[in-house]
């Protein structure tokens, strides 16, 4: 066990027998009251907020988390199935834990996953994604007004909004956070 002031943002917690990733912690020192820590921590299964104040003394259980980079194989149902990069070990990661940024998931594509005592508890991909367009309306001569965009539909089989310019071929950037087109790749 560790005690309140060892915890730093981003540790993965034990609180209240489930898992909480520590988003914000904050020593706080009140007038002539005694010190506390003032912690905003995340479920990592629900995704609720949970708010929390530590005395300083209090002890913690910090969660011993390995996170390790991994290959995007192939999708199997409610799945994914990745291959560590250094030993080839297979496992199957439940496609919830990337959250909506999982529809632009390519198969090659290198994503980042947390296991705690061999059960996995987070995922995410990169930041951005380079996608290739397999269809949308052609764009119509003349029509060329500022900030319009267009329905697109990407390799992955998500549909984003496009610029009037983008045709079926053209490569996209896309913010995976976000879902929207950040620029035309360039061949």
């Amino acid at each position: 066990m560790a005690k309140a002031s060892d915890v730093k943002n981003g540790n993965v917690l034990r609180f209240n027998g489930e898992l909480v990733q520590v988003e914000e912690f904050l020593h706080r020192t009140p007038g002539n009251l005694r010190a506390f820590y003032q912690a905003r921590m995340r479920n990592v299964k629900s995704g609720k907020l949970v708010e929390y104040r530590f005395r300083t003394d209090e002890e913690v259980d910090i969660a011993r988390v390995e996170t390790s980079d991994y290959q995007y194989l192939y999708d199997e149902g409610e799945s994914l199935v990745v291959m560590d990069n250094t030993t080839y070990d297979q496992h199957s990661i439940p496609k919830k834990l990337f959250g909506p940024a999982v529809k632009f998931l390519k198969e090659g594509m290198n994503v980042i996953v947390a296991f705690e005592s061999e059960e996995p508890i987070m995922g995410s991909i990169p930041g951005s994604a380079e996608l290739e367009i397999t269809y949308t309306e052609p764009a119509v001569k003349g029509d060329t007004s500022s900030g319009a965009q267009k329905n697109a539909t990407v390799e992955t089989g998500a549909e984003i909004r496009v610029p009037l310019f983008i045709n079926i071929g053209d490569k996209v950037k896309i913010d995976t956070t976000t879902g929207t087109y950040v620029e035309r790749v360039k061949a």
